[in-house]
C-alpha cells in the first residue's frame, strides 16, 4: 500500500454536503488520474474483480457533488471487506488531490451492474479550493472511547488513529484483541446500533466498514514501519456478535 497516503488520514473528513467549497472543478485529466490511481490499489483479496465507473448522472444522490464513483464488485467471500479496503485507498488519494468525498450508502443507481459485476456503493465527490476547508483536527472528531474498541495495552499509539476510521451512521463495527505478537480484528455488532440505516443492511454496510478500518491500521503499521503477516477469515455466522476479520503477527 502507498504510505504516502497516511498522512491524508488527518486531513481526510465526510462532506456530507459540499457547500462553501469554492468554484474549482474535477478536470478531465483529474477523472482519467482517478480511473488509473484505482487501478494501482492493493486489494484485500486478491482474486475478486473490481470496477469503478464516474458518473455525472445516474445517481440518487443529491449532496452538491460533482461526480460519483460507483463501486462494482465480482460477489465472493469477502467482496464487501475487499470494497471498504480498496475505497478507502481511493478516498485518502482523493483528499491529497484537495477533492472532497463521502461515501454514500443510501444511494441508488440506475446501471446496477457493469461488466457482469453489481453495484456496491458510491462515493460522492467534488473539487475543493482550499486544504484548510478540510478537516483541521481529527481528534475533535466524535468516536468511541479506545477501551471500547481496543483490548490490551499493545501499540495504543495506533490505536488512537484507527479508531477515526469512517464508517456507516458512525457505528464504528470493530474490536481488536491486541497483543506484543498480534493483533486479532473483529467486525463487532451490537444490536440496536444502527443510527438511521435500515436493520437489515446494517450488517451489509459495517461488513464494508471494517475494510476501511483494515486500510488504516495497515497504514499506520506501515508508518511505524511493523513487519506483519496478515490472516484474512471469512465469516461464519454475519449475525454473531464478533467475527474474526483478520489477524496481524509481527514478524
Amino acid at each position: 500500500m502507498d504510505n504516502s497516503l497516511y498522512e491524508m488520514i488527518f486531513k481526510r473528513k465526510s462532506f456530507h454536503f459540499f457547500r462553501n467549497i469554492g468554484h474549482e472543478h474535477i478536470t478531465e485529466e483529474e477523472l482519467k488520474d482517478i480511473e488509473e490511481q484505482f487501478s494501482k490499489f492493493e486489494p484485500l483479496v486478491d482474486d475478486i474483480k473490481v470496477k469503478i465507473k464516474i458518473v455525472k448522472e445516474g445517481a440518487s444522490c443529491k449532496r452538491g457533488q460533482e461526480y460519483c464513483i460507483l463501486l462494482y464488485s465480482e460477489k465472493k467471500d469477502n467482496y464487501l471487506q475487499n470494497i471498504g479496503y480498496l475505497g478507502e485507498q481511493l478516498d485518502l488519494y482523493l483528499v491529497s488531490q484537495n477533492i472532497g468525498t463521502l461515501w454514500f450508502g443510501i444511494g441508488r443507481v440506475e446501471e446496477k451492474q457493469l461488466d457482469g459485476l453489481d453495484f456496491v456503493i458510491m462515493i460522492a465527490i467534488a473539487k475543493v479550493d482550499s486544504g484548510d476547508k478540510f478537516r483541521k483536527d481529527m481528534y475533535k472528531s466524535k468516536r468511541k472511547e479506545l477501551s471500547e474498541i481496543w483490548n490490551g495495552d499493545n501499540y495504543l499509539d495506533i490505536a488512537n488513529i484507527v479508531r477515526f476510521a469512517p464508517s456507516a451512521c458512525n457505528t464504528q463495527p470493530w474490536i481488536v484483541d491486541a497483543s506484543e505478537k498480534e493483533l486479532k480484528v473483529y467486525r463487532y455488532r451490537k444490536e440496536g446500533k444502527r443510527g438511521i440505516m435500515p436493520k437489515d443492511l446494517v450488517i451489509y454496510y459495517n461488513q464494508i466498514d471494517i475494510g476501511i478500518f483494515i486500510c488504516f491500521l495497515e497504514l499506520c503499521l506501515g508508518k511505524n514501519n511493523i513487519k506483519y503477516d496478515r490472516k484474512v477469515y471469512v465469516e461464519e455466522n454475519h449475525e454473531d456478535e464478533r467475527n474474526l476479520i483478520a489477524t496481524f503477527l509481527f514478524m
